[in-house]
């Protein structure tokens, strides 16, 4: 059946990530969760489904030249297909500084597959994606290339309004599902999965049929989404999502490319799945931060946004612009904070006179009478990434889950100890409000106070303009 939330879908399932063709999130009603992401290679996204007995290409990783070679020749394919491995997409129209064009090469020949990964492992490859001078590449996918004769889209995500899995799939794959869901919604098609009973054969034989597939090949693309079904409940995730799952022209049904999003609160169980998180290609600060609990995204502007909620932190930001300034992060310093992390956020904003902060922890955040969440990814959040120098700090919070008084105790603590040099000011309102406030005012320090968000914004911007 097709989705009555097509158009909605594309736009709700779409990653923060700037990845083309690739569903993250859920459909409409799904609240997601802002969370520090998992991040793992191509390579080891198609492990995981190839242990599952999900059929991908047959591949070898390396980090040699010499390597590459000698899994070229092992492949012993008619053609084979090799990858830069970098967590950024747009990889195929990138540019290494050793001169090389492109991220993705084809060849039968496995000599020239050496001579590639000379020019790619240990350089630079910029994208799209990647910070200006690009990202490097330390290994390298050597796979089978396959012809593909026809592409579906096929994903699995969990939806809150089902209160289980849901399928989702096109017979137009290989492209941007939104656009698919925009001019031709009735190509996307919809199938809830029991999360108790599981996934039937008639469930599966009706998405595959839905896709396109006939004959005996219908028979075994169903036997895959079977599989990456049983691969989405093992391993936590909350959504399997494969662009292009197509069928070659000798008759067989791969998963030529997948991405995968798990769910952070199996973290105690999915130990050897986490374990996996490359960290390799994250500036020195954000794995600083991850220390703490905390994720950071720096963005252009001057002024610092310490918030707790990302809604509150967008809106945040979006109130520092309206008033013609620039905000140099969102801050979102979550439910469960405590007094040293505010400390500690103070600390890695004030190390580097260029860095800028988006601190996400795992938790969803009630401010007023609604929920706001989004989730921020490395080089990807709602307003770009940066360097900016702080030229001042605006705090931003609402005592729901948290109490204004741990926040004030911070920020006096964080100010003495650090010597803050830049103009602070903060808008505190909510849990034990009048008793942070009372810490603020004796504690001798150019504090500013605000009493609303716009007021808050309108004096951060002013601190700067003085300047």
């Amino acid at each position: 059946m097709a989705a009555p939330l097509a158009g909605q879908a594309g736009a709700a399932l779409r990653d923060l990530a700037l990845r083309s063709a690739r569903l993250r999130g859920g459909f409409a009603a799904v609240q997601l969760t802002p969370r520090r992401w998992l991040n793992l290679q191509e390579y080891q996204s198609k492990k995981l489904m190839a242990d599952h007995g999900v059929t991908v290409q047959r591949f070898f990783v390396a980090d040699s030249a010499n390597d590459a070679l000698e899994a070229a020749r092992r492949l012993k394919a008619k053609e084979i297909v090799l990858k830069a491995q970098i967590l950024a997409g747009g990889r195929g129209k990138g540019i290494f500084n050793s001169g090389l064009k492109g991220g993705v090469h084809l060849t039968k020949d496995p000599k020239i597959v050496e001579q590639l990964a000379k020019q790619m492992i240990g350089y630079n490859l910029s994208t799209k994606q990647t910070p200006k001078d690009g990202v490097t590449v330390k290994k390298v996918m050597v796979a089978e290339a396959l012809n593909i004769s026809r592409e579906t889209y096929f994903a699995i995500l969990m939806d809150r309004a089902c209160n289980g899995p849901v399928m989702v799939g096109s017979p137009q794959g290989g492209v941007d599902i939104e656009e698919v869901a925009v001019t031709s919604p009735e190509l996307i098609f919809k199938e809830e999965i029991d999360i108790f009973e599981g996934i039937k054969d008639h469930q599966a034989l009706r998405m595959a049929e839905n896709l396109g597939f006939r004959g005996p090949l219908q028979q075994q693309a169903a036997d895959q989404i079977k599989k990456l079904y049983n691969l989405f409940l093992k391993i936590d995730a909350t959504q399997v999502e494969v662009n292009p799952f197509g069928e070659t022209p000798e008759g067989q049904v791969v998963c030529f490319d997948a991405k995968i999003n798990f769910d952070d609160n199996a973290e105690f169980r999915q130990k050897e799945i986490f374990a996996m998180d490359d960290k390799s290609e994250n500036e020195p600060i954000e794995n600083e931060a991850a220390k703490y609990d905390l994720k950071y995204i720096g963005l252009d502007g001057n002024i610092a946004c310490f918030v707790n909620g990302a809604g509150l932190a967008m809106a945040t930001c979006d109130m520092i612009s309206l008033n013609g300034g620039k905000p140099a992060n969102f801050l979102d310093l979550g439910g469960g904070v405590k007094e040293a992390q505010v400390y500690q956020a103070f600390k890695l904003l004030t190390a580097d006179p260029k860095a800028c902060l988006c601190l996400l922890m795992r938790v969803v955040v009630t401010v007023g009478a609604g929920h706001f969440c989004a989730e921020g990814e490395k080089g990807a959040c709602y307003y770009g990434r940066g360097s900016g120098k702080v030229e001042a700090i605006l705090v931003n919070i609402f005592g729901g889950i948290v109490n204004c008084a741990i926040i004030a105790n911070g920020i006096t603590k964080a100010c003495r100890e650090l010597e803050l040099k830049v103009p602070l000011v903060v808008r505190l309102e909510g849990t034990n409000v009048h008793e942070a406030q009372r810490i603020l005012n004796e504690s001798g320090l150019p504090i500013t106070s605000a009493s609303d968000l716009e007021d808050a914004a309108k004096k951060a911007v002013a601190s700067v303009a003085k300047k």
